[in-house]
């Protein structure tokens, strides 16, 4: 199929029944209104596939099955119609596995365990099929609010020399820190082992500027993103800055959800669950410092997440509790979104993820 195509993933239950593939209809990139999601259906059944990762090289899709006794599952593409074939599944290590990424040679997945705050490397082969976790941390402590009794590993990634793995744990207000063995697939604690956020703050999704210079933190419960310098050499973040994620007129219920860096590292983007906007920040290109812009309404409510096409020119927006996604167009000049106005109807979405065409 010659067509960009987007996967969606969702939890599973009356309305949804696993992963969803849309076809991505863009007749004039300069005419929003002309841009839609054309639904294809379902791509394979599979249990609560809340979170996605593709392998662009490879046409892989990753899922997290985030279910009590948490799994992982690889499927290959058929190219001709979108659908997605079965490889296989594995333990995702922990409880309620939430996020999932590749290690930058895509031989590793690393899984967050939310339910128990356990953080998995899960082995890739060359084909796909995964293999039993590498290894597997268990986070451990508390922090200040009633949902932060235990550990709750949320996301990961990994700086672009693949050294360095760093673990958002909402239960702890910590950013993990951990030496990555590439050979063997083991984490070891960094020395600092974490960065501490302020207390309540649920840090959440971390994501690297392109550079690797910089990263930034979305924090849940305090609806703020943190700044971070990167210290490559060390592995070491560094706090330099903490902004609100909301406008001054709100002071509704909210809660932070995704964090994406724009591939050319120019902007950030971050969804507000509750405020039901994604909000756009100009990034400093030498301070790496975020400078508030505007918010777009997601014409739904609680976008979980959000995914950025890989040639930067799309972003599509999960509206979990009222099932749509919104595909809007990003200006190449000055990163503001240009939603279609037209929703492609997917049962409970929670992560959307693009795959352009080969």
């Amino acid at each position: 199929m010659n067509a960009t195509l987007v996967y969606a993933g969702t939890y599973t239950g009356q309305k949804s029944k696993g992963i969803y593939v849309y076809r991505l209809q863009t007749e004039n990139l300069e005419v929003s209104q002309n841009i839609t999601l054309v639904p294809l259906g379902l791509a394979v059944e599979t249990t609560s596939p809340s979170y996605l990762e593709i392998d662009l090289k490879r046409r892989l899709v990753f899922a997290v099955n985030e279910t009590a006794k948490g799994g992982v599952s690889s499927f290959s593409i058929d190219e001709a119609n979108g659908k997605l074939n079965p490889i296989n599944k594995v333990s995702s290590g922990g409880d309620g596995p939430c996020h999932l990424v590749l290690d930058k040679e895509g031989k590793y997945l690393f899984v967050s365990n939310y339910g128990n705050g356990s953080v998995a490397v899960v082995p890739v082969a060359a084909d796909g099929k995964l293999g039993e976790p590498a290894d597997i941390i268990q986070h451990s402590g508390s922090s200040v609010a009633r949902n932060q009794r235990g550990p709750h590993a949320h996301c990961a990634a990994v700086d672009s020399a693949n050294r360095f793995v760093f673990v958002c744990d909402l239960g702890l207000d910590k950013v993990m820190s951990y030496r990555f063995d590439a050979s063997k697939g083991k984490l070891t604690p960094n020395d600092p082992a974490f960065v501490a956020l302020k207390p309540g703050s649920g840090p959440r999704h971390i994501a690297f500027r392109p550079d690797g210079k910089f990263a930034y933190v979305i924090n849940e419960m305090a609806s703020t993103v943190n700044t971070y310098s990167y210290d490559a050499n060390a592995g070491v973040l560094k706090e330099i800055q903490s902004v609100t994620t909301l406008p001054g007129y709100y002071d509704g219920p909210n809660s932070g959800a995704e964090l994406s860096v724009h591939p050319s590292g120019k902007w950030v983007y971050v969804s507000n669950r509750g405020n039901n906007t994604v909000v756009l920040f100009n990034v400093d290109s030498a301070a790496g410092t975020l400078t508030y812009v505007e918010e777009q309404g997601t014409g739904g409510k609680t976008p979980r997440q959000f995914g950025i096409e890989p040639s930067a020119k799309h972003l599509t927006i999960c509206n979990q509790d009222t099932d749509t996604l919104l595909v809007c167009r990003i200006d190449a000049g000055n990163g503001r979104l240009k939603p279609s106005g037209v929703f492609a109807e997917c049962p409970t979405p929670t992560c959307a993820q693009f795959l352009p065409p080969k």
